[in-house]
Formats: structure tokens, sequence, C-alpha cells
């Protein structure tokens, strides 16, 4: 294991142990059922955090699941880090799916982690990350006096959409003040070529009812006569792309910012083999917007997805009903400069304008966040360039993701401040999926980087490297 911080080895068991315990907390905050269980993520967070140095972090109560603060100020000509994340986790399900149960946390070989990945929800998305973060502040603490100032900012609500965390950064604008932004929620291309994220696309999310008869009919009764919203639902989502899988919706490319040729060139040195991408997914082929690799399809143009669809009878045998109504949650990433508020009303009212006369339909808006990108000749992409490079031994590439994290565009707005989005999970980690996992030498990588980015950011910002 290509380790080579004495500290973190020395107590990497230890280490490993106190995320297990993180992990067994079922945090999803999408569950009202779970709600003690975020709280308890909460007070674990914060308990870790008075151990490494925060002399009195908060658990801040917001309208929804608590935001977990606390700072170490070491001095004030010093610049000042903000630290970012969520501790909770998307739900579980399907559980049928998972090769282990998804809150007891297991470490298993993998042909992409052979030093074992842990196997639990939240291993990577973002518990795993957000833990590394707290345990490069023990080595800091272990090494001598900080570089600079560090404040933890961890909510519990970025699964669903973080609610009540724009109210709060706006709230206490001054005590988040800060120089940079640093986050751990995105990925690496692999373990052996780093990354950094260089731009996030947005989302609009929202969900879609379409309803017929007053009930539920008998097929043979009624149908061929009455129609079926469940059929009306499928024909009206089929409709929003064409055959060069482009959205039909009017409008919705408007605003789309497009990529240069000396950038898209510059994606293209990305290393990707086609065939282990389709090989992993156990897929013959993809099928995305013509015109744009794979690569440019999941990163700098927008999509349009059904998440999850239901309508009818789904049980056990069968039942010749024709179903009283259908839904649908659909979810669009956006681009700069895409913004989802305007998108979800375009959205609107193109589903609502190509329903058919024989159903009603209803569109609810859920959460939604704006796309952002960073600079790469900022200090502090640079800095964090710097650290990667050290710990990897050699450059890291900058890249753009298909993922969204709505706060960073909040975080540009309000604070005022740079974002750096060092992450150090692999695409291939199964985030929102059964059998998430997180590489243990990814862990334990991050833990040994991210001092050295406090380090040379420091430095860079003290002008000791032009």
């Amino acid at each position: 294991m290509d380790i080579k911080n004495p500290l973190v080895l020395q107590n990497k068991d230890r280490y490993l142990d106190e995320l297990f315990t993180f992990l067994r907390i079922p945090s999803v905050s999408a569950n009202p059922d779970h709600n003690p269980d975020v709280r308890s993520a909460a007070e674990y967070v914060s308990s870790r955090l008075k151990e490494v140095g925060v002399a009195n972090p908060e658990i801040c109560e917001t309208a929804g699941h608590p935001i977990v603060y606390g700072e170490i100020l070491v001095g004030a000509n010093l610049p000042t880090v903000l630290v970012y994340g969520h501790y909770d986790v998307q739900p579980p399900d399907p559980l049928d799916l998972w090769d282990s149960p998804p809150f007891e946390p297991v470490i298993k070989v993998t042909s992409i982690h052979p030093d074992g990945a842990i196997f639990a929800r939240g291993s990577c998305d973002d518990k795993g990350q957000v833990y590394m973060h707290i345990k490069a502040m023990e080595v800091l603490n272990s090494q001598g006096t900080l570089p600079c100032n560090v404040k933890f900012l961890i909510e519990g609500e970025e699964e669903v959409g973080s609610n009540n965390l724009e109210q709060f950064v706006r709230s206490y604008k001054e005590k988040l003040k800060c120089d940079v932004i640093l986050i751990s929620d995105t990925s690496m291309i692999a373990n052996d070529t780093p990354s950094i994220t260089s731009g996030l696309r947005g989302l609009a999310y929202l969900e879609v009812e379409v309803v017929g008869p007053n009930r539920d009919l008998h097929s043979g009764v009624y149908g061929g006569a009455v129609d079926n919203p469940v059929n009306v639902l499928c024909e009206m989502i089929a409709s929003m792309k064409n055959e060069k899988m482009e959205i039909t919706i009017p409008g919705f490319y408007d605003k789309v910012k497009l990529v240069n040729a000396a950038e898209r060139t510059e994606m293209a040195r990305r290393p990707f083999d086609e065939k282990a991408y389709l090989s992993a997914l156990d897929i013959a082929s993809t099928r995305g917007e013509t015109g744009y690799s794979i690569i440019e399809q999941t990163s700098i143009r927008p999509t349009l997805d059904v998440n999850g669809i239901w309508g009818g009878y789904t049980g056990a045998g069968a039942k010749t009903v024709l179903p009283s109504k259908a839904s649908a949650k659909i979810s669009m990433r956006l681009v700069p400069d895409q913004d989802p508020d305007e998108i979800a009303e375009l959205f609107t009212k193109h589903f609502v304008s190509i329903a058919p006369p024989t159903v009603k339909v209803k569109v609810t808006p859920h959460h939604g966040g704006q796309p952002a990108v960073t600079d790469i000749n900022s200090e502090g992409f640079r800095a964090a360039a710097m650290a990667m490079e050290e710990t990897f031994g050699k450059k890291p590439i900058p890249t753009r993701e298909g993922g969204s994290i709505p706060i960073v565009a909040l975080f540009q707005d309000v604070l005022e401040a740079p974002t750096v989005l060092m992450g150090f999970g692999l695409d291939s980690d199964a985030l929102h999926s059964p059998n998430e996992n997180y590489g243990v030498f990814n862990f334990l990588k991050g833990i040994e980087t991210i001092p050295l980015f406090y380090k040379y950011y420091s430095e860079i910002r003290n002008g000791k490297h032009s």
C-alpha cells in the first residue's frame, strides 16, 4: 500500500474502526423514521471534531436536520480554510441487491481495490471522505502548529437537497468567512491517475403524476376505451428525447454554455477505456447524445432521466387492472448557464402541454442546484494539485464531473470564496447504489494528502510559490 506518512500507517486500524462506527449509523435523511439516527451521526461528528482539537463544536439546529460546525483558529494573519461535507446518506434500497448489509461495514478485496474496499452505505458518499478530514486534522495536530485556520461545516441534508443550508450560510456569513472552501465529495479518475474536479453539473428534480379514471378499473371491461395513465406517462416521457437523444423540451438548450474545442481536446486526454467501462456495467453499448463522447455526455452536456416510475399493480401474481394513476420521479442534470428554476418551469409547461385530454397531470418540483465551474489557476486549486502530486507521485488532471453539489454555487455567491473539489473516491464506487464501497487506499491517501493541502495553501498565500 503506497502510503508514505508513518502516522497514517501506524493508526490505520484505529482510523478504520472509528469510520466503521460512523458507517453503522443509518443516517438516511430522506426517511423520517431515521431522524434519531441522523442526529446520532451529527453527535458522532461533533465528538470526533472535539477529539482532534475543535474546542467547542456546535450542533446547530435547523428546520430539518442539524448542521455541525467547528473551528480551529490559530492566527488572524493566517489564511482560513472552510471544510464542507455531509454526514447523511442515501436510502440503501433495494436491500436485496446488497452482497452484505448496508450498515454493517466490511472490507473486501476487489480487482479495483487490491488493498481492500469498505462496503457500506455512505462509505464514499460522504462519510468516508468527511472522516478523512477529521483524521487529517489529528495528523496535523501531532505534527505541530497548524499552517492555517480551519473551519468545519458538516451538514445532514445534502442527500435531500440541502434545503436549510442556504439560510444557515446567509445567517452566519461572518462566522463562515474564509479564503477557500475545501470539499471532498467527488471522485478521481483512478488510483494511479489522480484528478481534481473543476466543474459540476446542476440539477432540477421533479415528480410527475398522471391521473385518469377516478378508480382502478377492470382492464377487460374498460381496456381499449379508457386511456391507461401508465401508458400515457410512458408515451409522454418517451417523447422528451428524439432519435439523437436530444431533449425536446422547447427552450431547454437556450442557455447551455458550450465548451470550446480547446477544452474538449484537453478533456479527451483523460485516460478512458470504453471496453472496461461497458464491462464494469455489464452492458453492450452506451446510448447518449449524438456528437459527444461518453466523457462529454456525462460531464458537459445536460440530461433528462427517469429515476423512478410506478403505477398499477406491482405485487406477486397477476391482477388485470387498468390503473387510476401513474407517477414518476425525473431529474435533469444541468450545465452552465442553465438555471434549475427556469428548467423546472420549462419542463412543467411542456409536460402539461403534451398531455392528452384523457388525463390530468400534476408536476411537483423537488430540490435543485446550480451548476458550477472552478478556476484551475486559483490558489486553492494549485495547492490541491501540489499536495496530490506529492502523495501520488504525478500531477492531477483537471476534470469535470457529471454529478451535482448544489452548495458549491451557493458558497461562491454568499461567501465569495473559491471552492476546491479534492475528492478521493472512484466512479466505480457505486455511489447511491447497492454495494457502495470506498477503497482503504483512497481513505488513507486522503488522510495523507489533506494536511499537505493546508501546508501548500498557506505557503502560496504567503508568496512562497509563484
